[in-house]
């Protein structure tokens, strides 16, 4: 074991137990002012009181304060304040906490006049305890713990975010240390999937899921299998060849593939030599949108299996689909091409908007590079995205822009002297004053003195055959209305026209 690491541990509860004793110690902001900013509680429970001197009005709440000192709060369950909102002025702010098994540590955030303040809270001497993913747990936050088992994935590689996994479950590690206690060094440990590892550090709760929080690495056993590399990586629609070269220490190599993937993966052949091996895969045609799978390569010591990971992917087809389309699709990661006009922005910085075609409206959450596209609502969009879903709602995902016609708002009158050109599109208002045709919305629009002939008005860009019949009667449109329409300017004979166009909104007269 390497016994330098557990110099940070004994120097934060050193520095606790010091602060502790300094009861008369003000630490000083303008804005807001504790009388310690260190607060024990004993074993036992009970309670300790500070004194809050702030200008403004201060709120505390209970906190999880990483190490690249980013908040997120935390529930904190056995730590009670008396308060969590006060005015300026002196107040008096109690922590409470009932009887530990052992030592736990918490943290409070006071926040006044656009400042914070951190209170670090302590109940007894916190003791490292060693103790398995399942009893970790279940371990109450704040408490220290030492735990082995098997890196599993690794999510984040600049703060170190990974999951530990042994024979009773698997838990989440949110910031790994690297040997002087510094963070953003995760890559300096070498740790990989199918390491064996065993880490200490304190137990915590993010949204009532249990993790581990900014961890020291005690000790690594290298796992006796590793992915050197690979070739083809990204696999075109076309499928071929998958290559995964392996360096094994163990007795042998077996190869996991996800069930959902074995209709289209298989191994073709597995060479070893030495401490070396060659697995190769192959991969056929996709038809389906994008697709990807994790593989896993095993190997045997004789007592214990060790593991090692890599992940490969194929370009898939992209679908022409209507919305209506979209929306009746399942939740995968099939690419979508939609078509329709922009009904409204939501965020101007993101993208996130609503798109509609002759079939219904969606929500587009974000496309890439929005603010560069200079989109606005009635332009014409062609994007290519996945069906995606939130709280049950469709919605588009990973949205990129392929095309866009811009849309120009002008008037009747504006209109009537622009030349005649069926690819430029205007979103024109005005009153109805007269209908020819319900079936294809047929009608005459005014505004002031001027009126135009809309020569078929359909539900939503993109209507074809029927679909463009029955805009009037599902809108309930009448003489009176105010209708505002997108279309091309076109003359026919000597009758100028909006044609074809398309329905974007309404205001009923009644």
């Amino acid at each position: 074991m390497k016994l330098k690491y557990l110099f940070p541990f004994f120097i934060a509860i050193l520095a606790l137990m010091t602060s502790c004793d300094d009861e008369e110690t003000m630490t000083l902001l303008d804005e807001v002012q504790v009388s310690s900013s260190y607060v024990s509680i004993p074993v036992a429970g009970g309670s300790t009181s500070i004194t809050l001197t702030t200008q403004d009005s201060w709120t505390a709440e209970k906190v999880l304060i990483m190490k690249n000192d980013s908040v997120v709060k935390d529930s904190i369950s056995w730590l009670t304040l008396s308060s969590t909102t006060g005015n300026a002025g002196e107040s008096e702010l109690t922590f409470t906490a009932p009887s530990a098994i052992d030592g736990r540590i918490a943290e409070v955030l006071v926040k006044s006049g656009g400042v914070s303040q951190r209170i670090n809270i302590i109940q007894g001497l916190a003791q490292i305890s060693e103790a398995t993913v399942a009893e970790a747990k279940a371990a109450p936050d704040g408490k220290t713990l030492r735990i082995s088992g098997e890196v599993t994935s690794i999510s984040n590689t600049l703060y170190g975010n990974w999951y530990l996994t042994d024979e009773t479950g698997e838990l989440y590690i949110y910031g790994t240390l690297d040997e002087k206690g510094g963070t953003k060094n995760f890559l300096s440990h070498g740790l990989e999937v199918g390491d064996e590892v065993t880490i200490e550090g304190p137990k915590s709760s993010y949204n009532g899921s249990p993790q581990m929080v900014n961890v020291l690495v005690m000790e690594i056993r290298k796992s006796l299998i590793k992915v050197d590399s690979v070739a083809n990586e990204m696999l075109p629609i076309e499928g071929g060849e998958f290559t995964a070269f392996l360096s094994v220490k163990g007795q042998g190599v077996s190869v996991d593939i996800p069930e959902d993937a074995k209709s289209w993966l298989s191994i073709s052949s597995i060479q070893s030599a030495g401490e070396s091996a060659v697995v190769k895969f192959k991969v056929d045609a996709n038809n389906g949108g994008d697709r990807g799978t994790t593989l896993t390569f095993r190997t045997t010591d004789g007592t214990k299996f060790y593991s090692t990971e890599t992940t490969l992917s194929q370009k898939g087809a992209i679908i022409d689909a209507t919305i209506a389309e979209f929306i009746a699709a399942e939740v995968d990661n099939t690419q979508y091409r939609l078509t329709g006009a922009i009904t409204s922005i939501s965020n101007a910085t993101y993208g996130n908007l609503y798109i509609s075609d002759f079939s219904g409206e969606t929500y587009v959450y974000g496309i890439q590079d929005f603010t560069q596209k200079g989109l606005k609502e009635g332009d014409i969009i062609t994007i290519v995205g996945k069906r995606a879903e939130y709280k049950g709602t469709p919605q588009v995902g990973s949205a990129v822009l392929e095309s866009v016609i811009p849309v120009s708002s002008a008037t009747i009158a504006e209109v009537l002297i622009k030349p005649d050109d069926a690819s430029t599109y205007y979103k024109v208002t005005g009153e109805i004053t007269s209908i020819t045709s319900e079936t294809y919305g047929n009608l005459i629009l005014k505004d002031g003195d001027s009126q135009i002939v809309v020569y078929g008005c359909y539900p939503g860009y993109g209507a074809t055959g029927d679909f463009r019949k029955g805009l009037i009667a599902a809108k309930g449109l009448k003489v009176g209305d105010t209708l505002t329409v997108i279309a091309p300017k076109i003359t026919f004979g000597t009758t100028i026209e909006l044609s074809p166009s398309f329905y974007f909104s309404h205001v009923s007269a009644d």
